[in-house]
C-alpha cells in the first residue's frame, strides 16, 4: 500500500490532493490544525472507498511535527508521498511591518516544509515523492508581498537543492507554483486587494482575473491532478522542477 502525508489537508488544495491520492490501494494521512477538518476531509475519503488517517499537527512547531510524524509511524511502515501544502497568505509593507507577521509567514510556508520533510525522510522508501507548493509569486515579486514572495521563492530553492541531495535514493523532489486558485486563500487575498485599492471585491477579482491569459480562476482539482501525476510512477524521471499553473499568467 502507498502511504501519502498532506500537510494543510483539511481544506482547500490540501483536501482537493488528498481526493486526487485517494484510493483502495493507498492510505493518505491528511495533516493540519483543525481536527475538525481533518476528520470531515477523512470521512470524504473512506465515502470515496480510501482508507484515511487524521493527524493534528502545526508544521510551525517542532514539537508538533515531531509528534504528528511519531502518530504516523505507529499507524504505517513507511511513507511514499509527502505533499507539502500547508501555507498562509498576507502581505504588508515593510516600511513599519509587523515581526511577527513575517515570522508566521515565513515559519508556515518555508520552514514548516523544511520540519515535515525531514521528519517524513526518516521512514520514506527510495523511490518516493515529494511535492512542494510554491505559487507564482515564488516566481516574481508582487509590492507588499515581501514575506510571501521570499517563503515562496525559497520553496523553489528547496526544491532544487534537495532534489539533488535525494537522487541516489530515487526520490524525486518537483514544486508547483498555482496562480488563483478557488480556495478560502484566494478569497481573503482578492478581498484585502479590494480594501487597499477602495474598490468592490468583484471588481477586484475581474482586474485580477483579467491578467490570467485564459481569464478564469483555476480549481483546486486542477491543481491536484498535477501532484498526482508527480506523485506517480509516470513521474519517475521528473525531479527539481517546478510547475507553473496559472493559466498563463507566468511563463518562465
Amino acid at each position: 500500500m502507498r502511504v501519502s502525508l498532506v500537510t494543510g489537508g483539511g481544506r482547500g488544495i490540501g483536501r482537493a490532493v488528498a481526493r486526487a491520492l485517494a484510493g483502495p490501494e493507498t492510505l493518505v494521512a491528511i495533516a493540519a490544525r483543525t481536527l475538525s477538518q481533518l476528520e470531515e476531509t477523512a470521512a470524504d475519503l473512506q465515502r470515496l472507498g480510501g482508507n484515511a488517517i487524521p493527524i493534528p499537527m502545526d508544521v510551525t512547531s517542532e514539537a508538533s511535527v515531531a509528534e504528528g510524524m511519531r502518530q504516523l509511524r505507529e499507524q504505517v511502515p513507511h511513507l511514499d508521498i509527502i505533499v507539502n501544502n500547508a501555507g498562509v497568505g498576507g502581505g504588508e509593507p515593510v516600511a513599519g511591518s509587523d515581526t511577527a507577521r513575517w515570522r508566521r509567514i515565513i515559519d508556515t510556508n518555508l520552514t514548516g516544509m523544511f520540519l515535515v520533510t525531514r521528519e517524513g525522510l526518516g521512514f520514506m522508501r527510495d523511490g518516493g515523492r515529494i511535492v512542494n507548493l510554491s505559487s507564482v509569486l515564488g516566481r516574481f515579486g508582487v509590492a507588499g508581498y515581501t514575506a510571501y514572495c521570499a517563503s515562496k521563492h525559497g520553496v523553489i530553492g528547496f526544491t532544487r537543492a534537495l532534489a539533488l541531495e535525494l537522487a541516489p535514493k530515487q526520490i524525486t523532489v518537483n514544486a508547483l507554483s498555482p496562480g488563483w486558485v478557488d480556495t478560502a486563500m484566494a478569497t481573503e487575498g482578492m478581498t484585502l486587494g479590494a480594501r487597499a485599492m477602495g474598490w468592490t471585491f468583484d471588481r477586484f477579482r475581474e482586474h485580477a482575473l483579467g491578467a490570467v491569459p485564459i481569464k478564469r480562476i483555476i480549481t483546486p482539482e486542477e491543481v491536484a491532478e498535477l501532484v498526482r501525476f508527480l506523485a506517480s510512477p509516470a513521474a519517475a524521471a521528473i525531479t527539481g522542477q517546478t510547475y507553473n499553473i496559472c493559466g498563463g499568467q507566468t511563463m518562465d
